[in-house]
């Protein structure tokens, strides 16, 4: 009988959010007779830990200089822009320091972990450019890869250069594949949609939504819509914003709710979010 495949997956997002979820759901639900899984994050914390309960787990620092933290003290200084270059020498500097402290390290720790594991398949559980060591950790030892695709991108040529990489691609929906195709030539005969699942077992459609209102402050009368996810540009915060305003003299009642942590990169990102809610008046609303 041959040995199960071992699948290396590779999950460096901005935070723990619906990409790891989905993950984990995935890497319980495999036949362990068939396959034999082991994730690396670039994260660590409560939620991931639990990960070592459920398969292979190792958590390989991806940030050990904050460069997002020193643009958000660099790119607000304005006396930068008015020297000639030194915006984008200051950038460039940050991006090598990325590269140097950051990506390195992760990249050649993740190539010793893959050698050792000896993965017959490596899995980037984000989209090339974010994930890139792990793609070119399969190109060094010739092992397959599989991107998981979950947004749309911008047809750069670095971002292009980083769609050539995969073997294979799963984008989670017909949406996503369309747009890659499209955008960044990736071909048709490499893509596979594949949704994302989910664990029925732990829903509850008949579960009483009393306590949740009551916590919330919300009436039996109260109209609620949600949005759930990290706190991310991509998310589509914003566009609630937009429609609450739309919407908040058309439906009775409406209550607006947005749900989620914030990733330490995108604090401005919520604090905006939270001007705009004051500053349109939307504080009944949302």
């Amino acid at each position: 009988m041959p040995h199960p495949k071992r699948i290396l997956y590779v999950e460096n997002g901005i935070g723990y959010g619906g990409a790891i979820i989905c993950l984990r759901h995935l890497v319980r639900n495999l036949d362990r007779t068939q396959y034999t899984p082991m994730v690396v994050t670039g994260r660590t914390g409560p939620q991931y830990k639990e990960i070592a309960q459920e398969t292979l787990w190792k958590h390989i620092p991806d940030r050990h200089l904050d460069i997002v933290g020193l643009h958000h003290k660099l790119d607000p200084i304005k006396w930068i822009d008015k020297v000639p270059g030194l915006r984008f020498i200051t950038n460039q500097l940050l991006a090598r320091a990325d590269d140097l402290f950051n990506f390195l390290p992760f990249f050649l720790n993740l190539l010793w972990t893959a050698w050792r594991f000896k993965a017959d398949l490596i899995h980037a559980n984000n989209e090339p450019l974010c994930n890139r060591a792990a793609l070119l950790v399969g190109k060094v030892l010739k092992i397959p890869t599989v991107c998981h695709v979950r947004g749309n991108q911008d047809g750069t040529r670095l971002m292009k250069w980083a769609y050539g990489l995969p073997t294979h691609f799963t984008p989670v929906s017909q949406w996503v594949s369309n747009a890659i195709q499209r955008k960044l030539n990736v071909p048709k005969d490499k893509i596979t949609v594949i949704y994302d699942g989910l664990e029925l077992d732990g829903l509850d459609p008949n579960i009483d939504g009393h306590p949740f209102r009551q916590l919330h402050k919300l009436t039996d009368n109260d109209f609620a819509v949600g949005l759930v996810g990290l706190l991310i540009p991509w998310k589509g915060q914003e566009i609630f914003l937009d429609a609450a305003n739309a919407l908040k003299d058309k439906i009775p009642n409406l209550k607006m709710m947005i749900i989620g942590g914030t990733p330490d990169d995108c604090i401005p990102y919520e604090k905006m979010l939270k001007e705009r809610v004051k500053k349109e008046g939307l504080e009944s609303t949302i």
